[in-house]
């Protein structure tokens, strides 16, 4: 996947706001990832058009480095690893089952992309990603040990093994979230996000996908927005009109969102994201709705 020759550093530093230092250690890919996952927004503006987003590094550029815009797991996690590569980390994509809101571990095909990052001279792989789209993503990378709990920026995480019908051990994400059901039992603490093992999956294998996940019309990414942003103080969600704010705290505020006019200025004022001309997001209200429901 590499292809550091078209690929700016410095202009992708400086839209993630990192100041740090830039050898390939842990402390760097920690910082940098942290710094990506509360600067770029993850949004889905072009499949909703009915396109699937480009891979190119020149593309990436211009869209999520100096264009203001974001995008989805194969544009983030991409954009990431050309610069982990700039850096001198070794990179290898894999492709995982999301699981989070599943019945069962099978129920859903691999259709997201997540990073396996190793640095010189250090024995223990990370997985890093800061392209998932959901309030229990990663917000710095964790090393892959099992039965472990990490604190990521005030998250926290463990990867767990789960029985499957492969050879290669299946490894779960799962995230601590408040008074929440966890996927597969246990106290109601842990939710798993999504499921993985160690295969590595090429740039082209995740170009077919990204044309799969961002062209199909049984696509949830191709049917509504789907847009979120994580800071320090809050994360934002947007799913259709449904707007939810998660603030830092644990509190919780949720609104529908009225027309068309009132998506584009949440997503200009509150996502930092500009609406391509001619886009309609498709927000439209049913006569007779109770808006404060």
């Amino acid at each position: 996947m590499s292809d550091t020759v078209r690929f700016d550093l410095d202009a992708y530093l400086d839209r993630i706001g990192w100041r740090g230092g830039r050898r390939p250690d842990a402390a760097t890919l920690r910082g940098v990832h942290l710094a990506h996952a509360r600067s770029i927004p993850f949004e889905n503006l072009d499949p909703l058009a009915g396109t699937a987003p480009s891979l190119a590094p020149a593309d990436l550029i211009a869209k999520l480095v100096r264009g203001r815009r974001g995008g989805y797991c194969y544009e983030h996690n991409t954009l990431f690893t050309l610069a982990l590569e700039a850096l001198g980390f070794r990179v290898t994509g894999l492709a995982a089952r999301v699981v989070l809101g599943a019945d069962r571990l099978d129920s859903r095909p691999r259709t997201h992309m997540t990073l396996l990052v190793g640095a010189p001279g250090d024995p223990q792989p990370y997985l890093a990603d800061v392209g998932f789209g959901a309030a229990g993503a990663l917000l710095e990378a964790v090393p892959l040990t099992v039965d472990t709990e990490f604190h990521d920026a005030g998250r926290r995480h463990r990867f767990v093994h789960v029985p499957h019908e492969g050879p290669l051990e299946m490894w779960v994400l799962e995230a601590h979230e408040r008074g929440e059901t966890a996927w597969g039992g246990g106290d109601g603490a842990w939710s798993g996000q999504y499921a993985f093992t160690l295969e590595p999956f090429s740039r082209r294998d995740f170009e077919v996908f990204n044309w799969h996940v961002g062209t199909n019309p049984r696509s949830p990414f191709t049917q509504r927005p789907y847009i979120q942003r994580t800071t320090a103080e809050r994360h934002l969600c947007l799913d259709g009109a449904h707007f939810v704010e998660t603030r830092a705290d644990g509190t919780v505020t949720e609104r529908k969102l009225t027309d068309e006019a009132e998506a584009r200025r949440v997503l200009d004022e509150d996502f930092d994201i500009t609406v391509p001309p001619g886009l309609s997001l498709g927000i439209t209200v049913p006569p007779g709705l109770n808006l404060l429901t």
